[in-house]
């Protein structure tokens, strides 16, 4: 067997800086890099994982707006990051789950992509 890690994911935007901007101020992610084609974020915590957001020119077949989230983002205090989004004007779920195992809420990022957001 070999040792294995995640090493981003990837989200479809139509507008690379606003959306690095977004991720910036809402969830306080680092732009590593932006450029044509993408923009890859990492959190401020670094694990190594990284956030990539890809732009039309990119050349990949699938469009913004995703109806289901391509990874959850775990934050310190939940309730806190949902009324910082609810404050920008996001429309934020209720937070939800089960204690013993995760809660969470979910919203949509500029693009209206899911982006699930939990405790763990």
């Amino acid at each position: 067997m070999v040792s294995v890690r995640i090493g981003t994911a990837f989200v479809p935007v139509t507008d690379i800086e606003e959306s690095a901007r977004w991720y910036g101020d809402m969830f306080g992610f680092r732009i590593m890099s932006v450029d044509g084609w993408s923009a890859v974020l990492s959190p401020q915590a670094d694990h190594g994982a990284r956030l990539t957001l890809l732009g039309p020119a990119s050349g990949i077949p699938v469009s913004a707006g995703l109806p289901w989230a391509t990874c959850n983002l775990v934050v310190d205090d939940l309730a806190k990051a949902r009324l910082l989004l609810e404050s920008h004007g996001c429309e934020v779920g209720e937070i939800t789950g089960a204690p013993d195992v995760c809660l969470f809420f979910t919203t949509r990022d500029p693009d209206g992509n899911t982006v699930l957001v939990c405790d763990r």
